[in-house]
């Protein structure tokens, strides 16, 4: 009778599995019928614009934007990418490059170093902070992007490169002859204590590439052996994140092994895990991260676990939204395509993206009220939400750009007149910005014709236009009257931000002067929120109730 039992089974078994088997293979063919179709119109439309639209036709500009409308319709994080940007992603990954040593970036519609790194080709030879990119082997760069100016410095390790700058006080351009080579990528660029007792430390990273979380760990051994280490600050600021297993990496250096970190979860069995802790704990002291709108990604795992299983409590401001898993796909004529194949959930459950994603309005995303947030549980049942990103437990807010402190980063101000006093004064021997060098710079912005308008200048412009064809000399006293008072009231403007413009000044100067891992010390040192977040330190037992209700 078992065997009969067993044998039903079998049957029944088989004809389930036949059934189903046929279900998803008509539902295969069903697809393949319809990429078939899809392919044999779109070649066809592509050959008759190329061939006989009225105008010449671009084939490879035409077929790219076919492939990007195609794209956009789906989710910002999958594109197709070309080989100067997959250089960007192996460095990701391999956490190292071929070049000479620099961090470019474009400055008032320039190409400028923004940063010498110490120790490589660059720095070795002289290269500044705010030198302006002329040319690299002859071929000018005036039209480049930052991703194409990196693509033609990059090359083979002990090949050279002929870089041709333009230097603030220096009539000719210099040339420096630069040899490549491996270039270290750092995740971790600053550590140290916030207090001079030395018992609160501080690590903020930059990113998740290549040994992320080995870099983290490296550094709170560190300030163990420095200090007495009676809690920790973790900074995730605009750290857009990167590699997703040194997230769950990081996360177990604060907890116990066997915790699941994150799952992910997508149509296909490959793209559908989980990922759990391993080692024991490597740090057990009280511990604060600090996140903002610019943290994404693998950052929002960090954070949200650690929040979920009630580890950390989570400063600043709400991150950024990215709850997508993507994957990198080589493609002929060395293009790639990045496609997200799948969500990541964190412990409690939830999801960080938003799940009304409108690809035609992104911005919609990230305004969806609390009411229609689902609630989860912390492990210590705190109620968290899910979709666009993950709420802190303090809301610390940034402080916020006035238009004028706007107008000031848009023209480049600080940037150019740095260089200028770069090239006047061979050192910066300041602990905090003189007030002789801020009255140099408002002279600067004077001489150098900065111009701001604010809302009421906005508004008396349009005002004026009205009143040119009146003849009134009332009329026109007044307005002489008002423009003199919108003088009057711009030149305050550098008296009422005078502070936050002092502290843009002073960093961008030290930058000319001293090394990253200097000017990260003085912009902490500067750092508004730091203060707050270290007074949460001052009562162990608070902290623990935030976590623990």
């Amino acid at each position: 009778m078992i065997n009969r039992l067993s044998r039903n089974v079998l049957i029944l078994f088989l004809i389930f599995f036949g059934l189903f088997a046929g279900a998803a293979t008509l539902r295969n063919s069903d697809s393949f019928f319809q990429i078939k179709r899809g392919f044999a119109v779109f070649s066809e439309v592509f050959q008759e614009i190329t061939l006989r639209y009225v105008d010449e036709i671009n084939p490879d500009e035409l077929i790219r934007t076919g492939i990007n409308a195609m794209l956009e319709s789906l989710d910002p994080y999958t594109v197709l990418i070309d080989q100067a940007e997959s250089q960007q992603l192996e460095v990701l990954t391999r956490g190292s490059y071929a070049g000479v040593g620099i961090e470019v970036g474009a400055r008032g519609g320039r190409l400028v170093v923004v940063a010498p790194l110490d120790g490589y080709s660059a720095q070795r030879q002289g290269i500044r902070a705010g030198d302006i990119i002329l040319q690299v082997d002859g071929i000018s760069v005036e039209t480049f992007s930052v991703d194409d100016l990196q693509s033609l410095i990059a090359g083979e390790p002990g090949s050279t490169v002929t870089i041709t700058i333009e230097r603030f006080g220096i009539d000719q351009p210099i040339r420096f002859e630069l040899t490549r080579e491996q270039v270290d990528i750092r995740n971790v660029l600053f550590f140290t204590f916030l207090d001079d007792e030395q018992t609160l430390g501080y690590v903020a990273l930059s990113r998740f590439g290549q040994n992320a979380a080995g870099e983290v760990r490296d550094a709170i051994s560190e300030l163990k052996r420095n200090g007495t280490m009676q809690g920790l600050v973790l900074d995730l600021r605009n750290n857009p994140g990167g590699l997703l297993d040194e997230a769950v990496k990081l996360v177990d250096l604060f907890v116990g092994p066997g915790i699941e970190v994150v799952r992910t979860q997508g149509r296909g069995i490959e793209s559908t895990f989980r990922s759990r802790t391993e080692s024991p704990v490597f740090y057990d002291g009280p511990l604060v991260v600090l996140q903002n709108n610019g943290s994404a990604s693998s950052s929002e795992i960090v954070s949200g676990a650690l929040q979920d299983l009630d580890r950390a409590v989570l400063a600043g401001e709400r991150s950024f939204g990215k709850g997508l898993v993507q994957v990198v796909r080589s493609l002929s004529y060395n293009t790639t395509l990045k496609i997200t194949t799948s969500r990541y959930y964190i412990p409690s459950g939830r999801s960080i993206q938003s799940p009304a994603f409108n690809p035609e309005n992104p911005e919609d995303s990230y305004q969806l009220p609390d009411s229609l947030r689902n609630k989860f549980s912390t492990r210590a049942g705190r109620t968290v939400r899910d979709g666009v990103g993950i709420d802190p437990d303090i809301r610390i807010p940034s402080p916020r750009l006035s238009l004028f402190e706007i107008a000031l980063l848009r023209q480049n101000a600080y940037f150019f007149f740095a260089n200028e006093y770069r090239s006047e004064h061979e050192s910066f021997p300041y602990d905090s910005l003189p007030d002789e060098v801020y009255d140099a710079f408002i002279e600067y912005l004077m001489r150098s014709g900065f111009s701001y308008e604010s809302r009421t200048q906005y508004h008396f412009t349009g005002m004026r236009e009205q009143l040119t064809d009146h003849d009134n000399e009332d009329v026109a006293a007044a307005l002489r009257l008002l423009e003199q008072l919108l003088i009057d009231e711009k030149m305050n403007r550098f008296e009422t931000h005078k502070k936050d413009i002092q502290r843009e000044l002073y960093l961008e100067l030290v930058s000319r002067y001293y090394s990253e891992p200097e000017k990260a010390r003085v912009a902490l040192k500067n750092d508004p929120l730091i203060d707050q977040v270290a007074t949460l330190f001052e009562s162990p037992q608070d902290l623990a109730r935030m976590l623990h209700p």
